[in-house]
């Protein structure tokens, strides 16, 4: 693969990392949180899904998560694979944050692949997507941890995701707008994790 090739490549994964895939994750984190409310409100907001006509949805779906998610995904791990830490140009900190970028890139393809085929798929073949679904699954102590782990795994992919993003495409350059950068990442990743994790726990 030619260089400039590779940098075309790099940032349309990088970009679609945060629009539309982050953005949908903050989305469903959302979604999600309204369990926090009870099975009524949770079940009232999944509904509302079910009024958009099912052909656009479908369409919503491909165009807007799962070809953008794919590409992320199945090009992300071959980052993973093929990259190495740039111990000249980051701190040790940022080389730890590098690893772990990569390491839950590769985790979240295993758990988002089975998270779709357990609702999505699973409403394919005619089960319902609502609250009691998400309750037997969780009831499960191992599923309830391995969701925990991916709801964190997803939101510090996001969050420091979101910190590559600024670097290389030019928006936070000098070391003190990225130090700033940082800590409002993190401050997003806290934030999220909290959402996600009280959502999954309203379940329990």
């Amino acid at each position: 693969m030619s260089k400039d090739r590779e940098f075309l490549w790099r940032r349309l994964h990088s970009l679609l990392g945060v629009i539309p895939v982050g953005l949908f994750l903050m989305f469903h984190l959302s979604m999600n949180f309204t369990a926090v409310g009870g099975e009524q409100a949770y079940n009232n907001a999944v509904g509302k899904m079910d009024l958009i006509p099912h052909n656009l949805l479908l369409v919503i779906e491909w165009v807007v998560i799962y070809i953008p998610l794919l590409f992320h995904a199945f090009y992300g791990v071959f980052i993973a694979f093929t990259a190495s830490p740039n111990t000249g140009r980051f701190s040790t900190y940022r080389n730890w944050m590098f690893s772990l970028q990569r390491f839950t890139g590769v985790f979240l393809v295993i758990f988002i692949a089975w998270h779709i085929f357990e609702t999505r798929i699973q409403k394919a073949l005619g089960a319902d997507v609502e609250f009691n679904m998400i309750a037997d699954i969780v009831s499960n102590p191992f599923m309830l941890g391995f969701y925990i782990v991916g709801i964190i795994s997803a939101t510090f992919h996001l969050s420091n995701g979101l910190w590559a993003f600024l670097v290389s495409w030019g928006i936070t350059q000098s070391p003190q707008s990225q130090k700033i950068a940082t800590y409002v990442t993190n401050i997003i990743f806290v934030i999220l994790s909290v959402v996600g994790v009280a959502a999954i726990l309203s379940f329990v």
